[in-house]
């Protein structure tokens, strides 16, 4: 089945409403667009033949919305592997048809069947089984694994044929549907946990019934895992997860176990347990009851139990993941500054938490997402509620400008952090995603003025004293720093800038370049150069980017009127 987030790739703004709808279904996908003729997309591209066998190449599913011939001959030159290749569907522009083209190993009908329904369409599968069985043997649903794929056409082609199926175990996606079952038939599909051997007459598949449960932490436990389950004769396919205490989400150990077996890592509160334990039964024996609801095999060790439920699990229902918390810079303005890094987080995370204005700034990537707003000031309270929101096992974004450690949330969580020490957010997978700072991109806007020493300075005086700025000020201007000033004015501090201005005076020459960079990347944004005799606190606000030239700065006067600044990297006497 598919499990990586597909790739829709369209070549004109045309196809952006369909593309919309599917991911409305897919919420993980990527939205690649041709670039120059697309707009609004997650990744803008260039050459569609390179890209998409990149990401065939990947094993990205592909969905495009275009003509099936041209993925066709796009992809034609490097099929090679039937067992390996993903799912690959073509979509009409105006989404009237979903024809699946490749990868009917890997679910691609069951893919187009998600899309069809999105669109209000039928798809157009084609696949004999598929039709005349009512579903693909090849492509089981989640929460079963087919361990003999090589077996699976024979098999299939015996059944078109004629031939009678004896179906042992529990399986309703096979009961319900079409397929020709006889007690006594000559084939045979069975569904067990138990670790068998597949014969050509006979389909495997194995439910995601186990549940691992893990109370402490233990050596070697990748080998002793495995060892369990071979003692007890069970198949490691049919793992559906891993289960522990929320108080051991962030030991490696239990994430080394579930990454060995390929299945997720589930825990579960105090508040959970508690019946349980109150029964009598052991940490690891309560974990591995209340993930499948039956009582464990008996097990060597104490530290580990071993349940098997009577259907398959979804690990996704129950207990709750590791939280995560990823602090993320935006970069000054529009989402061509935005990393990858942080468009992929964006994608992933269940919540969004800052400022309006700045979750506004992400656009169509909020789409979907538990929007938590504050105001600009409430810093601390905005890093509360984020690290309690992923202490309950939510996938955070707190979402800044510019880069997330420079006078912005990274800090303010961390401090948070640093200063309650709460137990629960030990538990937290927490994760920086830079981005371009708001003097980087004021200074590439007009040239290097960042190319030699450079220093950041803060001109509020909320946070820390107006003694140390003045201070750091009058120690940057007599070092011969170019000074980058953030927060330079706001509605009640008018004063500081013109004071600031004065102090450099004392070390730089009044036609020193400045240069003043307000709305970077948004509607509005302006960026010119100054003298710093001409600075005054009516030439910026909030959103100005102040950068204040050194001695050495230079500027080169345009044709068009228009200059560059640039501070030279070699400094001569």
């Amino acid at each position: 089945m598919m499990n990586v987030a597909p790739a829709i790739v369209i070549l004109g703004q045309n196809s952006v409403t369909v593309a919309r709808k599917i991911i409305s279904v897919l919420p993980g996908a990527t939205l690649y667009g041709l670039a120059d003729r697309t707009s609004g997309v997650d990744v803008s591209f260039t050459n569609f033949g390179e890209t998409l066998r990149e990401l065939f190449a990947q094993g990205t599913p592909l969905i495009g919305i275009c003509a099936a011939g041209i993925l066709i001959r796009t992809l034609a030159p490097i099929l090679s592997d039937k067992q390996q290749e993903p799912p690959v569907l073509a979509v009409a522009e105006d989404g009237s048809a979903v024809v699946p083209l490749l990868g009917g190993l890997a679910g691609v009908n069951d893919l187009a069947r998600r899309i069809a329904e999105a669109l209000d369409i039928k798809p157009a599968i084609t696949t004999t089984g598929d039709i005349r069985l009512g579903t693909t043997l090849l492509s089981p649903p989640p929460g079963y694994h087919l361990a003999n794929p090589d077996d699976a056409k024979k098999f299939i082609s015996d059944l078109l044929a004629g031939a009678q199926v004896r179906l042992e175990g529990i399986a309703p996606w096979l009961s319900d549907r079409k397929l020709p079952i006889d007690p006594q038939g000559d084939l045979t599909i069975q569904v067990t946990e138990r670790l068998v051997t597949p014969t050509a007459n006979c389909l495997v598949y194995h439910p995601a019934t186990i549940a691992i449960a893990i109370s402490a932490p233990i050596d070697d436990v990748v080998t002793l895992v495995q060892q369990l389950l071979a003692d007890a004769k069970l198949e490691k396919a049919s793992v559906a997860g891993i289960f522990a205490p929320i108080t051991a989400a962030a030991d490696p150990v239990i994430h080394a176990v579930a990454s060995a077996l390929r299945v997720p890592a589930r825990f579960f509160t105090p508040n959970q347990l508690e019946s349980l334990l109150s029964q009598g039964y052991s940490p690891a024996e309560a974990i591995a009851i209340a993930a499948t609801g039956t009582s464990p095999l008996s097990s060597s060790s104490p530290q580990i139990a071993i349940a098997i439920a009577p259907q398959p699990i979804d690990p996704n229902t129950i207990g709750q993941p590791r939280g995560r918390l990823a602090i993320i810079g935006t970069g000054p303005g529009g989402s061509q500054w935005m990393s990858p890094e942080v468009k992929e987080i964006l994608k992933s995370a269940t919540d969004l938490v800052g400022y309006k204005t700045y979750l506004d700034l992400i656009g169509s990537l909020a789409d979907g997402k538990q929007r938590h707003e504050s105001d600009n000031r409430e810093e601390e309270a905005r890093a509360k509620m984020a690290l309690d929101l992923a202490a309950s096992g939510r996938y955070v974004a707190v979402v800044s400008s510019g880069d997330p450690g420079i006078y912005a949330m990274a800090t303010a969580v961390f401090e948070v952090c640093d200063r309650l020490s709460l137990p629960e957010w030990d538990t937290i997978d927490i994760h920086v995603a830079p981005g371009i700072s708001a003097m980087q991109a004021a200074a590439a806007a007009i040239g290097a003025p960042l190319g030699h020493d450079f220093c950041a300075i803060s001109l509020s005086d909320i946070l820390k004293p107006w003694s140390a700025i003045e201070q750091r000020i009058a120690a940057a201007a007599e070092a011969d720093f170019v000074i980058a000033f953030y927060n330079p004015v706001s509605k009640e501090r008018t004063w500081q800038l013109a004071e600031a201005r004065n102090i450099l005076l004392r070390h730089r020459t009044p036609d020193t370049p400045v240069v003043l960079a307000r709305n970077l990347g948004r509607s509005g944004q302006t960026v010119k150069a100054i003298a710093l005799d001409q600075l005054e606190p009516a030439s910026a606000d909030m959103r100005t980017i102040i950068l204040i030239g050194s001695t050495k700065t230079r500027t080169i006067k345009r044709n068009d009127g228009n200059i560059w600044v640039y501070t030279p990297r070699r400094y001569t006497e």
